[in-house]
């Protein structure tokens, strides 16, 4: 029932009431008038149509108890299943209310759950670039240092001659420098050192003036061994010779060119002797 049906109940309830007092108050009226004639008429008759009067008036209020009973019961018994229905459609509400509240609470719940897996996603997010950032700083090192390479020549800007024939082996030290990328050579030792571990290649010359006493003669050292050597030898003329290798080295090796003991080698500004070497590739 709608709150439209209730009103048109209670209006229908009022109207049956209020018809039942006006049908007493007519039936009232006519009694009266009777009354009147008869006390003009017979005064004799007063009792009589006292008597009368009274059941009259009972004869009324029966028949309007008769007529309004039932509708008034009708009326009630409309108001109770209109009572009982809006207790249903109540109750049904208050279900819907409560599934909608359990649909809010899980709404919310993964809500909250997705606000989490953001958060967690937001840090590894964080911790990804923390990483990558890392991993690409690494990668420049590794790339820095593949980048190695070096060339000089023996004699310094400006020199010429012979070095040697000297008692003992020394290590040679070439001063013009071409190039040195990486700074691995060491132009005052004359001694080269890995930066990385990897494949390394290595390219001498030597040259000198003929003399049959005192050959030219060159050699390519690792950690303190031979590993290559350059010999010229004739009694005049220019003599020259030249060696190269490709070696694995580790990180910290050294090499550098051995002059032998009682040997010799020739510069100028024509750069004959030269020593180069260059990473070929990392090794990890």
């Amino acid at each position: 029932m709608t709150m439209k049906s209730v009103v048109s109940l209670l209006v229908l309830l009022h109207c049956c009431l209020s018809g039942a007092q006006v049908h007493r108050d007519r039936d009232g009226v006519s009694v009266n008038e009777i009354q009147q004639v008869d006390y003009e008429d017979r005064e004799s008759r007063g009792n009589d149509i006292q008597a009368d009067k009274q059941r009259a008036e009972a004869a009324a209020s029966t028949h309007s108890q008769q007529t309004c009973q039932p509708d008034i019961h009708t009326v009630l018994r409309e108001m109770s299943n209109m009572m009982a229905e809006q207790r249903v459609e109540l109750s049904h509400t208050k279900t819907e209310l409560g599934a909608m509240e359990a649909r809010l609470r899980d709404s919310e719940s993964r809500l909250t759950a997705s606000e989490s897996r953001l958060t967690a996603s937001e840090s590894q997010v964080e911790e990804l670039k923390v990483q990558l950032k890392s991993k690409v700083e690494e990668l420049t090192k590794r790339n820095e240092d593949r980048k190695v390479a070096f060339s000089a020549s023996l004699a310094a800007p400006g020199q010429h001659g012979d070095t040697g024939p000297f008692n003992t082996g020394i290590t040679l030290v070439y001063r013009n420098i071409y190039s040195n990328i990486g700074n691995a050579y060491n132009p005052t030792t004359g001694i080269f050192t890995a930066p990385v571990r990897g494949l390394y290649l290595f390219r001498f010359y030597i040259y000198g003036g003929g003399d049959n006493s005192v050959p030219t003669t060159a050699a390519l050292h690792k950690n303190g061994h031979q590993i290559a050597i350059a010999h010229a030898h004739q009694a005049s003329g220019g003599i020259n010779s030249s060696n190269g290798v490709s070696v694995l080295l580790e990180v910290g090796d050294v090499v550098y060119m051995h002059l032998w003991a009682g040997r010799k080698i020739y510069d100028d500004g024509n750069r004959h002797s030269t020593f180069s070497g260059h990473l070929l590739f990392t090794m990890y």
